[in-house]
């Protein structure tokens, strides 16, 4: 019997990908979509859509028929004016999915949290899924958010849900639509826009890895477990320097002190965005800056079977689907 995956968060960057694996594997895939959400990662695509919200009350009728559920979707956002819509989303969405899973009879729920509930740990210490940041150690309400998010499914699976929890660190690779955060450097990397950088590090992964490790989490993943999806951890300078190697344009060379765009930030959210001007420097993403997200993803490696594709060819991949889908045109070797 071919099964059949209700996945929320397609149209977005790790959802597209994964959706695009399920079908190559021979799931039906079944997708909630917002009413006015951008179908673009979706064209061409044999799925089922369904028009929804994760908040919707008759969420459950919309599973029926499923066996397992991928929960993707989540709300992202560094600016503090979306902290209601972070808790709105990421929090009592979680809930309502998890309970209209349990409603719809759903065998496996796959739960996507992130890194950021994790938190980090001392400058420059790599951490697995044992560690925790307390609520009030996480910067920002994303980070909070799907902290909290994280633990309704902790407390589903308390209740006698069949959850297991991903996180992803930072994914790059083709159908970045948004583009997220790190695609946004890579592009403005492209575009010359980048003349110095901020002393910082990022665990990155291919996204069609965090993919095959939502799969693999579904087939092999333990209940209520964790698993970080990740790979290497690199410095922003690294990741930079990688970037010059494939494009052939130079790396920025200088790093910025940290009090520079800290200042800029502050400035923007605080005192023009509320005048009417439209913030550029999200001040919570400059404060998470400031430490080194590092982590060890060992655990999925070992029990999951989590892929490590050399980040070089991720990063290749991403430039040139940027390129082909003329988000920047540019002429590298």
């Amino acid at each position: 019997m071919t099964l059949r995956a209700f996945v929320t968060g397609t149209t977005g960057f790790v959802g597209a990908n994964l959706a695009r694996l399920l079908l190559e594997e021979g799931y039906a895939v079944r997708a909630l979509v917002r009413p006015h959400s951008d179908l673009h990662n979706l064209q061409n695509l044999d799925v089922e859509i369904v028009k929804g919200d994760l908040n919707d009350r008759d969420l459950y009728q919309k599973i029926l028929g499923c066996q397992v559920l991928f929960h993707v979707a989540a709300h992202y956002s560094l600016w503090q004016s979306d902290r209601d819509a972070l808790y709105h989303n990421n929090v009592l969405g979680t809930r309502n999915v998890l309970t209209a899973a349990r409603q719809a009879d759903i065998e496996r729920t796959v739960y996507t949290s992130s890194v950021a509930a994790i938190g980090v740990g001392e400058p420059g210490k790599v951490v697995d899924e044992t560690h925790q940041s307390s609520l009030e150690e996480l910067v920002g309400h994303y980070k909070k958010s799907k902290y909290l998010a994280e633990q309704e499914a902790k407390k589903a699976v308390k209740q006698g849900q069949d959850i297991v929890i991903v996180n992803p660190s930072t994914p790059i690779g083709p159908w970045d639509i948004k583009p997220t955060p790190t695609g946004d450097i890579i592009l403005r990397f492209l575009r010359r826009q980048m003349p110095f950088y901020l002393e910082t590090g990022l665990n990155i992964i291919d996204v069609r890895d965090v993919a095959r490790g939502h799969l693999l989490a579904l087939e092999k993943g333990k209940i209520g477990e964790r698993y970080i999806l990740g790979n290497q951890n690199l410095s922003l300078k690294e990741l930079l320097d990688q970037l010059a190697d494939i494009t052939g344009l130079s790396a920025p060379q200088k790093s910025v002190p940290e009090w520079l765009p800290l200042s800029l930030a502050w400035i923007d959210e605080r005192i023009l965005a509320p005048l009417g001007k439209p913030p550029s420097i999200p001040l919570d993403g400059v404060r998470m800056s400031h430490q080194p997200m590092y982590y060890d993803a060992s655990k999925a490696v070992r029990e999951l079977g989590l892929p490590q594709t050399p980040i070089q060819t991720a990063l290749k991949d991403a430039v040139n689907w940027f390129v082909a889908q003329k988000y920047v045109e540019v002429a590298y070797k």
